[in-house]
């Protein structure tokens, strides 16, 4: 008789398990918009700070309060963007930012244990994450912000896939040996050409230039798979296999959000350059700027 399959392993049945419930948390949040979308990246905010420190920080109870301060801080400069208003009052948050990372600096150069790039970087990490994500789905017209977020999960989770399966099946050279042993350049181009096709996907869904979109997705595709290494880096240099262990077989927020944060950063600064405003940025992301 032939041998029936083996079945799935307890630790894949974890992992999808999570990443079904964490997904539909997700979407129905960011459906929603609004307060519940910028609670999810509050929430995201704080315990990417918790890993951030506990990594980087040994847990230190001042680094934790800095880092969540810059994160919250530039969350609602984001928040008030949106609106369309506020003006003083985003800049008075984004002088917090500032000076929550300054004060970082010093707190840390009072203990005499040196820098590392990841001991500077951390509260302009979380701030940069926390302001790209609020302000492409609060962006004006509301609709743009929806599709803006809804089109970078599209590229991302569809450019995770394909450089998991095209980096086991195909092997070859490492990308970078000595910051993440099992990522190579046949993953990397997995992930630039499942980000293309997660956003032409996409297009041809909404009605869109697919095309236009599928070649931004290749863009920020291979942009995560960087964000992704800039995670691997810190928790190389610190010796830790994951950021924490809040979502069963995936290990913490920073090992599922890298790579969306760093396609969230650019894909920001692309819609910027195209509408010359960060309200109408993620109409600049669609490529609408003519449409909306």
């Amino acid at each position: 008789m032939p041998k029936r399959g083996s079945s799935p392993s307890p630790e894949l049945r974890t992992r999808v398990r999570t990443a079904a419930i964490a997904a539909i948390v997700v979407l129905g949040l960011t459906w929603l918009g609004g307060a519940w979308f910028a609670l999810l990246v509050l929430v995201a905010a704080l315990l990417m700070a918790r890993e951030w420190v506990d990594i980087a920080h040994d847990g230190d109870v001042g680094q934790f309060i800095l880092h969540a301060v810059a994160g919250v801080s530039a969350l609602l400069a984001a928040s008030f963007l949106g609106t369309g208003s506020g003006g003083i009052m985003v800049l008075a948050l984004l002088l917090v930012v500032m000076l929550a990372w300054l004060a970082s600096i010093v707190l840390r150069a009072q203990t005499w244990r040196g820098f590392t790039l990841h001991h500077v970087l951390g509260p302009l990490y979380l701030a940069g994450s926390a302001f790209a994500l609020v302000a492409l789905r609060l962006g004006q017209p509301e609709h743009c912000g929806l599709h803006a977020i809804l089109l970078l999960f599209a590229i991302i989770w569809s450019a995770d896939t394909l450089a998991y399966f095209t980096g086991r099946a195909l092997g070859g050279p490492k990308l970078a040996p000595r910051i993440s042993p099992n990522k190579t350049i046949s993953g990397l181009l997995g992930a630039i050409g499942g980000g293309a096709l997660g956003a032409w996907l996409f297009g041809l869904a909404a009605g869109w230039p697919a095309v236009p979109l599928a070649l931004l997705g290749a863009v920020l595709g291979g942009a995560g798979q960087m964000g992704d290494l800039f995670e691997s880096a810190l928790k190389r240099r610190f010796g830790v296999k994951d950021s924490g262990t809040i979502l069963p077989g995936h290990g913490g927020v920073l090992d599922r959000v890298d790579a969306l944060v760093a396609a969230a950063m650019l894909a920001l600064a692309w819609g910027m350059l195209i509408t010359g405003s960060v309200q109408n940025a993620a109409c600049g992301v669609l490529l609408w700027s003519q449409k909306a």
